[in-house]
């Protein structure tokens, strides 16, 4: 893909100053996760072997997907982020030097963890062509930007196009799992959602989609967004 062909990408890619042992983390220890450009992703990308394959979309602090990846050892998990304080982050959670930590000689994953999570640190957009058709068992976008003002709209991650590449990637029977804690972006995505014929809303009752699903683990963004008041909703859609 040539630089003029890519998709224009909105939002931080990098916050505060981030310290020595993070910084040493992303120097020395993201260069083994990263996914390779260009190259087709496979299960063989991961240091173990895995049965099936889950993509979180924009992981933030990476609290949900260090979880996950933690629970589901036999799972492989790729997380994509362009923010790389929270790339740093997910990388400490995952080895558990903390940002005062003295770096070892050699750093190794937090025991008991398998080596079944891979990073692709750019816009997930620039991923999907790698990907094969019905590759992935299940995809997270939790608490995406929303975009509330009108005019932005069309920089909002629920869309047609962006949409049409999910339901490739995912397989017939797998589950794209959307959590937002904005009125404009539930309804959006509840239209979005509904217009495309790939998925289908899986809640049967309110509390399907109001409460956390039981496999949820509480995110930096979700604390912020119930002390300020917003209550996240949680939406499971089923491939078709």
């Amino acid at each position: 893909m040539l630089l003029s062909d890519k998709p224009k990408f909105y939002g931080r890619r990098k916050g505060r100053k981030i310290r020595k042992a993070k910084s040493g983390l992303l120097e020395r220890f993201l260069p083994n996760l990263l996914i390779p450009q260009s190259a087709p992703v496979s299960k063989n990308i991961f240091g173990t072997p895995v049965k099936e394959v889950w993509l979180e979309i924009g992981f933030g602090n990476g609290e949900h997907i260090a979880y996950q990846s933690l629970n589901h050892p036999d799972i492989g998990f790729i997380g994509a982020e362009v923010f790389k304080n929270g790339i740093a982050n997910l990388l400490s959670l995952i080895t558990g030097i903390k940002e005062n930590s003295a770096m070892p000689d050699e750093i190794k994953l937090l025991s008991p963890r398998t080596d079944n999570l891979r990073i692709w640190a750019d816009d997930v957009r620039l991923l999907f062509s790698q990907i094969p058709d019905g590759f992935l068992s299940k995809i997270f976008l939790l608490f995406p930007d929303p975009w509330p003002k009108k005019r932005h709209a069309s920089r909002r991650f629920i869309n047609p196009d962006n949409l049409k590449e999910l339901a490739r990637i995912l397989k017939k029977g797998g589950t794209l799992r959307i959590a937002t804690d904005h009125p404009v972006y539930k309804s959006w995505t509840l239209r979005q959602m509904h217009a495309d014929s790939n998925f289908r809303w899986t809640a049967k009752t309110g509390n399907d989609w109001r409460n956390p699903p039981p496999d949820w683990v509480e995110t930096k963004y979700q604390r912020k967004a119930v002390l300020e008041g917003r209550r996240p909703i949680f939406l499971d859609f089923e491939r078709l």
